[in-house]
């Protein structure tokens, strides 16, 4: 035997012999192409709102002024604390929401939503929550945001953090350029569940196997939609429910400062109203002190 041609048969030998000494330390997980997790994002999978967040990078780059940046704030908050309630909130809520996007392109706002999502969104993800997204596409399910927000930013928060895809409010357009309407209204409530239902439809999903994910109450019809419900970082009234049917819930606020991760640039994610919310209670608590 050459030289070349022993060489060759000893890389060979050497490779085989690495290949079969390599350990294996878990299983290779078979997918369920029937099961999958669904996660409302605003103070479930980050701290605070997305959509104020969003806005704050537009406003940074001047696509409107800070007095806009303020009303749909204040609209986020008014939809927050009675969204539920009134739909006469519920729709004042609605066009401060996407209104400021009208006049704008598609192509202009998605292209600024990569850029803000990294200077504003990307520290704000709740640890917690990251590891249970992680937990199902581990277990090889599909997992999908489902959210207020509008699908343009929800998408690029699902391709950051490595999910497989968002459900978000669906903004009018025409010829490439926003009108300021919503298709079919807020993503919100009931609107959920008749989301997260067409699109088990759609991809044939079991949703007696599948998981859901919230913070609030009024993602009620969605958490009563799936087999596994889960609660995170609940209001009053969604914590007294789960206690009462026995749901998990996750609190990653408890005992201690909130915990965030910031997620790499390759991996990534979101927030809203809800910092403004919370500077409000602060410094009433201040004041009243």
């Amino acid at each position: 035997m050459t030289g070349l041609p022993r060489r060759h048969a000893r890389a060979v030998a050497a490779g085989e012999a690495a290949a079969a000494a390599a350990a294996v330390s878990q299983p290779l997980v078979t997918p369920d192409p029937r099961a999958g997790a669904f996660f409302d994002v605003d103070n479930t999978l980050m701290r605070g709102a997305s959509i104020y967040h969003f806005a704050r990078g537009l406003a940074a780059h001047k696509m409107f002024g800070a007095s806009d940046l303020v009303k749909m704030a204040v609209g986020q908050v008014i939809f927050r604390i009675r969204g539920a309630e009134n739909a006469d909130r519920i729709d004042a809520a609605r066009e401060a929401a996407l209104a400021f996007v009208a006049g704008h392109k598609v192509a202009d706002i998605s292209s600024l939503g990569e850029e803000i999502y990294d200077d504003t969104m990307a520290d704000r993800i709740w640890e917690g929550s990251r590891q249970l997204t992680q937990g199902h596409l581990e277990a090889g399910q599909r997992v999908w945001l489902v959210t207020a927000t509008p699908v343009e930013l929800a998408e690029i928060l699902a391709r950051r953090l490595g999910l497989t895809g968002a459900l978000g409010t669906v903004a009018e357009t025409s010829d490439g350029v926003y009108t300021g309407q919503l298709v079919g209204g807020l993503l919100h409530g009931e609107a959920k569940a008749a989301a997260v239902r067409a699109l088990a439809d759609r991809e044939g999903l079991d949703l007696a196997k599948c998981s859901a994910y919230s913070d609030s109450i009024n993602d009620l019809p969605m958490l009563s939609l799936v087999g596994h419900p889960n609660v995170v970082n609940p209001d009053p009234q969604l914590r007294a429910l789960a206690k009462e049917r026995g749901w998990p819930i996750h609190d990653f606020r408890k005992g201690r400062r909130a915990t965030i991760i910031a997620i790499p640039v390759a991996a990534g994610a979101g927030v809203m109203a809800g910092g403004l919310a919370a500077g409000i209670a602060v410094r009433k608590h201040r004041a009243d002190r």
